[in-house]
């Protein structure tokens, strides 16, 4: 077996130190080959052609298929799979979901699907610099790459700081473009924890993926530069079409 692999690859492909490897493992990595050589867009044989190909059941090639899907490497289209196109890198910074899209050639968007307004609860009010009981937008939005639904974002913010955003503001724009270019209001820093987690059903039809496909969930609470509670964002990117990059330098 050849051992050889990509820099960044799992070492030794992934195989056990006993050698024995399952079938399903075998045929993704037979598939995984495939997938490079039909490049993106290309479509899979049937499970029917692969299980009669690699001498598998059906079962064996979908469990492969299956984690290749979860891996990004293909994608659905109707009923057949199809080789999917590279994840989408999305800097761990400061700069907003649209800017992270446009660099990487594609062109974001975002529908809104709830803006309302409510009495902030106590355990918001410090990571929106409202005090409990004040008025606080919060504003759903499917994110969107070529109209391809890959995340769903939350946004939360007191009404003094936007007290027209049911007005003055294009949901399908950037809301940081947004606070700076109408409101005067830059952002100076935040924290921002990353976990893997599974989406809600209602989470999961809103992207449009299956409730089992892993994402990844980030939240944020901003600052602006002198330093005063600005927003709080709970974002959910799907595991199969994103990474995160970020760079880091040393401490002394």
């Amino acid at each position: 077996m050849n051992y050889q692999s990509t820099p960044g690859a799992p070492v030794r492909s992934g195989v056990p130190e006993h050698g024995r490897v399952p079938k399903y493992y075998a045929v993704k990595a037979k598939l995984a080959l495939m997938v490079d050589e039909l490049g993106e867009g290309g479509p899979l044989p049937t499970e029917r052609d692969l299980a009669v190909r690699y001498e598998v059941s059906r079962e064996t090639v979908r469990q492969a298929i299956r984690e290749l899907l979860l891996e990004g490497r293909l994608r659905r289209r109707g009923r057949s799979t199809v080789v999917a196109g590279p994840k989408l890198e999305q800097p761990l910074s400061l700069a907003s979901y649209t800017e992270g899209v446009r660099r990487q050639g594609r062109r974001p968007g975002r529908a809104l699907i709830s803006l309302d307004r409510f009495p902030c609860p106590a355990a918001l009010a410090p990571e929106v610099g409202a005090e409990r009981g004040e008025p606080v937008w919060h504003m759903e939005r499917v994110l969107l790459a070529d109209d391809e639904r890959v995340g769903l974002e939350s946004t939360y913010v007191s009404e003094a700081r936007a007290p027209r955003l049911d007005a003055d503001f294009d949901p399908d724009s950037s809301f940081y473009a947004y606070l700076h270019d109408r409101l005067g209001i830059a952002f100076g820093d935040a924290d921002e924890r990353i976990e893997t987690v599974l989406a809600t059903p209602r989470e999961a039809l809103l992207i449009g993926t299956p409730p089992a496909l892993p994402m990844l969930l980030l939240h944020r609470v901003s600052r602006d530069t002198a330093g005063r509670p600005l927003e709080r964002v709970r974002t959910l990117y799907r595991g199969d079409r994103f990474s995160f990059t970020t760079h880091l330098g040393r401490q002394d």
